[in-house]
C-alpha cells in the first residue's frame, strides 16, 4: 500500500488540530500527518495580528514540509476567513510553485463543501472578536453564502481558543442551531469540536464542518483517499460527498 504524507501548515500557538487530525487518520495507517509552525499568537483586525500571515513566513514553514516529500501542504487555519479568500488562493499557488506541492486551505475547503452539497446558509461558531467575526460573515454574504446565526466568544489569543469546554461549544452550536441553517461550521483550527460533530449532528439533524475536519477531507481528497474510510467523524466523512 502506498504511504501517504499530508503535510499540514499550523498557527504556532495551536494545540488542538494535531491530535484531532491524527485521531481522525486512525483507521488509515498508510496515512500520516506532518505539521509545520509559523507564529501566530493572536487574532484579531490589528496590524500586527494581520501582519502573521505575511506569505514569507508561511511559505518558509511550507519548504520545510517540502523537505518530508509530503504529497499536499495544508494551510490549517481559518485567516481567510476575516482576511478574503483570495489570500488563500493566492497562498495555495505561491506554496505550489515554491515547491511543487498542491497546497489546499481548511477554509477553501469548507467553500467547496457547502457549493458540492448547495448549501448556501450556514450557521457560524468561533471563538473570535466582534469585529473579525462580522468581517467572517461579511465576506460570505459577499461570496454568496448567508449566515443566518452565529456565536462568538470574544476571545484574541490565539492559545486560549483550545480551552474553550466542550459545554460550551455544545450551547453555541446549539443555539445557531435554532436558525435553521443548512449547516454549521466550528470555524478555528485550534477548538476541540471535531469529535463533538457526530452526537450533535444525530441531536440537531444539521451537518456540522469543523475546519481541522475540512482541512483534512481536502487534504484526502487531494491524495485520492476515499473520505468516506475516516469514521465516526461525521457526516463530512461518512456522507462521501
Amino acid at each position: 500500500m502506498k504511504r501517504i504524507r499530508l503535510g499540514m501548515l499550523t498557527p504556532s500557538s495551536n494545540t488542538s488540530l494535531e491530535p484531532l487530525t491524527a485521531a481522525m487518520l486512525a483507521g488509515l495507517p498508510e496515512v500520516s500527518a506532518h505539521f509545520g509552525r509559523f507564529r501566530v499568537t493572536e487574532i484579531s483586525l490589528r496590524s500586527g495580528s494581520r501582519g502573521q500571515f505575511e506569505v514569507e513566513p508561511i511559505l518558509q514553514a511550507a519548504r520545510l514540509l517540502a523537505d518530508a516529500h509530503v504529497d499536499v501542504i495544508t494551510w490549517n487555519g481559518t485567516s481567510s476567513g476575516w482576511l478574503g479568500f483570495d489570500s488563500d488562493r493566492l497562498l495555495c499557488e505561491q506554496i505550489t510553485a515554491e515547491t511543487g506541492i498542491p497546497a489546499c486551505t481548511a477554509v477553501l475547503a469548507f467553500n467547496e463543501i457547502m457549493d458540492l452539497r448547495g448549501e448556501k446558509r450556514f450557521g457560524l461558531v468561533s471563538p473570535y472578536l466582534q469585529d473579525v467575526q462580522q468581517r467572517i460573515v461579511d465576506n460570505y454574504a459577499a461570496s454568496g453564502y448567508q449566515c443566518v446565526a452565529e456565536q462568538h466568544l470574544d476571545i484574541s489569543v490565539n492559545y486560549e481558543f483550545c480551552n474553550v469546554s466542550e459545554d460550551t461549544l455544545r450551547r453555541m452550536i446549539r443555539e445557531v442551531a435554532r436558525s435553521a441553517p443548512q449547516c454549521i461550521t466550528t470555524f478555528c483550527t485550534n477548538l476541540r469540536a471535531a469529535h463533538l460533530v457526530p452526537t450533535l449532528e444525530d441531536e440537531l439533524g444539521i451537518p456540522v464542518y469543523d475546519t481541522v475536519a475540512t482541512a483534512l477531507w481536502k487534504a484526502l481528497r487531494c491524495c485520492g483517499v476515499d473520505t468516506r474510510r475516516v469514521e465516526g467523524w461525521g457526516r463530512l466523512f461518512s456522507d462521501g460527498v
